[in-house]
């Protein structure tokens, strides 16, 4: 006989207010207005009895109960390859998660020349969602570049061009700024997992990469956050990373995504 989901598990206020989305009082406003959904589904009754592992929605954006589960913003230096136990004795990432307790792990890698965002977690499931180039979740990289740059080129890399292992095509760039008396600075955007994919589109085009940043990953950004230092994400962040990879595998439910693992520019 399955038990009664009303009668098991925890109020969902107090899992709510647990989770730290807002305190239990406002936690049960929020459900009496039917801004709650829980699997998919509204819920305004302040008695309904929820587990961690529910899918849990305020206004759409999506909250974790499970506060076992942690979400971590490095900006990774340059000389740290994106590995936690390198095999070749390199400088990894391992110095910056040995302070948690939890076994934390990268969200897809940056070579050990670039630097920049970095997402490490616990949370395996949206891992995957994040990493896999089928879910086309944005990133953005500054890379100074040799030479000037010109417009043509910015419509190049966007049309798209031929590499090696395939055509490729910026989903958005553009010039920033000049460099010194024969650099640019270029943004690009794309969501490839391909392998050293910015460094190989630039060198295509005939400016090398000279120094390369990812800012942003998704919805979130470096921001001010120092090279070398982590932080936790924010509940928006946290929110927001959620939505995107919960709909992508409620859209994907049929799909088999499991073809190797998607890797970042490196």
């Amino acid at each position: 006989m399955h038990a009664d989901p009303a009668q098991d598990g925890i109020r969902l206020q107090k899992l709510m207010a647990a989770a730290g989305v807002a305190s239990r009082r406002v936690s049960e406003d929020l459900i009496s207005a039917g801004r709650v959904e829980v699997n998919g589904e509204v819920v305004m009754e302040l008695g309904r009895r929820v587990q961690e592992t529910d899918l849990v929605s305020v206004d759409g954006v999506a909250i974790q109960l499970d506060t076992s589960r942690r979400y971590l913003m490095l900006n990774k230096p340059v000389g740290i390859v994106s590995s936690l136990q390198d095999e070749r004795g390199r400088a990894d990432l391992s110095q910056f998660v040995s302070r948690y307790e939890e076994r934390l792990f990268n969200v897809g890698r940056l070579d050990a020349q670039t630097s920049g965002l970095l997402i490490l977690t616990n949370d395996g499931e949206l891992a995957h969602v994040l990493a896999h180039p089928s879910f086309g979740v944005l990133k953005t990289y500054i890379a100074r570049v040799e030479g000037r740059v010109s417009a043509a080129t910015i419509g190049k890399l966007s049309s798209g061009i031929e590499l090696e292992d395939g055509p490729i095509a910026a989903d958005k760039a553009r010039i920033l700024d000049r460099a010194g008396q024969d650099q640019t600075i270029v943004e690009i955007t794309l969501h490839s997992g391909r392998n050293r994919i910015v460094r190989r589109m630039l060198e295509e085009v005939g400016h090398p990469v000279v120094d390369l940043v990812r800012r942003q990953f998704g919805p979130l950004h470096l921001g001010t956050l120092g090279i070398g230092e982590m932080r936790d994400l924010t509940k928006a962040e946290l929110g927001q990373l959620l939505t995107i990879s919960r709909a992508a595998k409620s859209a994907d439910a049929g799909a088999d995504i499991s073809g190797g693992d998607a890797e970042d520019e490196q």
